[in-house]
């Protein structure tokens, strides 16, 4: 059985290994004003922060479900099955999205793959599924695969204002007043597919020097690990702790991403994440 590996733009996986792995993509948007961008296709993570200073913050949009569909029965020609792994469905419809047009469609079985979680660190889903895939692995193995993975899936990450996630109804309005009076930065995370604070901090540094510990408890068996900093428009700052982190954990093996337009418009410039997965 050969089996298509699909994924949304919220994973942020770079164009050579898309190419390299036949991974299929579908983008979210991010609407200013009248004119909706297909985020990574029509409109890049650097140009969408350019943007946002000088025009009020977008909305963004899930894919229309007619999207999922003609991916899907292009990749049925050459297809008996697609893996379609997206953002948490506590955030976003998208997985829904897929799963009502994996129904709509004939000639290929589709199986949704709710992440509960986004960015790169749901790229480490989608690579390990499209590894899989090319190997000769049937879809029942990988979906077996991926679910095993959520044991060992983790992401932290901190924002600079608040306001971004409540005005996007991701936090509650007492939640982001709390944490702007108090000047906080809280540290957030999933949990239950959606993005709720873990701990109350009051600086940046210590903000990351917390991520730091918790990746430190999450490696210390010395098993291989794979994690990646993800930032906000922060290139400088996100090479710059990676660089800090291999030095401590040798054993885990580190990558840049960031956070596109959609993720940030949620978070704001300024955010910072750190997430890991053990190797499979």
């Amino acid at each position: 059985m050969k089996t298509a590996i699909v994924t949304d733009s919220t994973a942020y996986i770079p164009k050579d290994i898309q190419e390299q792995l036949h991974i299929n993509i579908i983008p979210l948007s991010v609407i200013f004003g009248n004119e909706m961008y297909q985020e990574e296709k029509e409109l890049k993570a650097e140009d969408f922060y350019h943007m946002v200073k000088e025009k009020e913050l977008p909305s963004t949009s899930q894919p229309p479900i007619g999207e999922f569909v003609e991916l899907f029965e292009k990749l049925s020609v050459d297809y008996d099955a697609v893996i379609s792994i997206h953002l948490s469905s506590g955030i976003s419809g998208t997985y829904q999205g897929a799963v009502a047009a994996g129904d709509m469609v004939e000639g290929i079985k589709v199986y949704p793959f709710d992440s509960e979680i986004s960015c790169m660190v749901q790229g480490f889903y989608v690579i390990e599924a499209a590894k899989m895939a090319l190997d000769g692995s049937g879809p029942d193995e990988i979906m077996a695969r991926l679910t095993e993975m959520k044991k060992y899936v983790y992401a932290y990450f901190m924002v600079d204002d608040l306001s971004h996630l409540q005005r996007g109804g991701r936090l509650s309005s007492a939640q982001a007043l709390i944490g702007s009076l108090l000047q906080v930065k809280p540290l957030l995370h999933f949990e239950d597919k959606k993005i709720v604070p873990f701990e109350k901090i009051r600086t940046r540094k210590r903000a990351m020097k917390r991520m730091e510990e918790l990746l430190g408890e999450a490696v210390s068996s010395g098993e291989p690990y794979e994690a990646v900093v993800i930032h906000a428009n922060r290139e400088e700052e996100a090479l710059e702790w990676r660089t800090e982190l291999e030095q401590q954990f040798p054993n885990v093996e580190f990558k840049i991403s960031y956070f596109g337009a959609v993720i940030g418009t949620h978070l704001g410039e300024g955010a910072m994440g750190l997430g890991w997965s053990k190797k499979m």
